[in-house]
């Protein structure tokens, strides 16, 4: 019997957020991950962060049955958001009344671990309703506009979700469907707003995809963990000026026009050229 030996490092836990990041710049990803940087949150957007995480406790804590009045989430925006949802999508919230196919396992905020390539691909469903038959993925969006069903699709929160249920239970991938909520029922103007959803279906096809993607990508991420830096996203992308690691990798508007100035002859060092 061999033993592990005592320096092992346990694998990598690669949810769909550090995928994306991944997937749009290894060097940024390095950067989060890896070297632990973090960058300050302009005051608008945290207060959108912590909107959206009391939201998610509300929904958690109305799942598990406990009341939900005293919590200080519930003043009049979270509760006009929730009352909202309800009134659209009632069945999220009723018993249970299916005689053919009920439900066997329903939770909120619900985790689940896959090994793939040496890492362990974890997701949190903020619902996770099973059947028999039937698997429903459900996440609350919290944030003000709805992004475009082509940019959820290609998202891997969208892939990885159905993925590893599908990878973790017996149901068939074209038995699992993952529906966003977007549940924020008042913009910055006080305008309201009603909930929307888009759904998305999996299938036998899009695991096999998927199952391609991850390899590819872990492949590739542990090809470059022996190097000292994860290549940069190419800047034909465009998206470097975007990013707040930007001066860190010298890709910012300034340094790269700098970068230009300073490969450009002295001007002493120019012939001229006779007329």
């Amino acid at each position: 019997m061999t033993s592990s030996p005592v320096n092992a490092q346990p694998p990598l836990a690669l949810s769909q957020g550090l995928l994306n990041l991944l997937t749009t710049c290894p060097r940024k990803f390095q950067y989060t991950y890896f070297d632990e940087l973090g960058l300050p949150i302009a005051p608008e957007q945290q207060a959108s962060v912590t909107w959206g995480s009391q939201f998610h406790l509300l929904m958690q804590q109305r799942e598990l049955g406990l009341p939900i009045d005293s919590l200080p989430a519930m003043e009049t925006d979270f509760r006009e958001s929730l009352e909202a949802l309800i009134a659209v999508a009632p069945d999220l919230f009723m018993p249970d009344l299916s005689p053919t196919d009920p439900v066997t396992f329903r939770q909120s905020e619900h985790r689940r671990t896959v090994e793939f390539g040496g890492y362990l691909l974890t997701v949190i469903y903020d619902l996770l309703i099973l059947r028999s038959e039937q698997g429903q993925i459900i996440d609350w969006k919290t944030y003000l506009q709805p992004c475009s069903r082509l940019v959820l699709a290609q998202d891997w929160q969208t892939r990885l979700y159905p993925y590893v249920l599908a990878e973790t239970t017996t149901l068939a991938p074209s038995q699992i469907s993952i529906t966003y909520w977007f549940v924020r029922h008042r913009d910055r103007q006080s305008n309201c707003l009603q909930p929307q959803q888009l759904t998305f279906a999996y299938g036998d096809q899009q695991h096999e995809q998927v199952r391609q993607d991850l390899s590819y990508l872990t492949t590739q991420l542990s090809q470059w963990r022996s190097q000292q830096a994860l290549p940069k996203v190419d800047l034909a992308k465009g998206i470097c000026p975007r990013c707040p690691f930007a001066i860190r990798c010298q890709r910012s508007l300034s340094s790269m026009i700098s970068a230009q100035s300073s490969d450009l002859p002295a001007l002493a060092e120019i012939e001229e050229v006779a007329l």
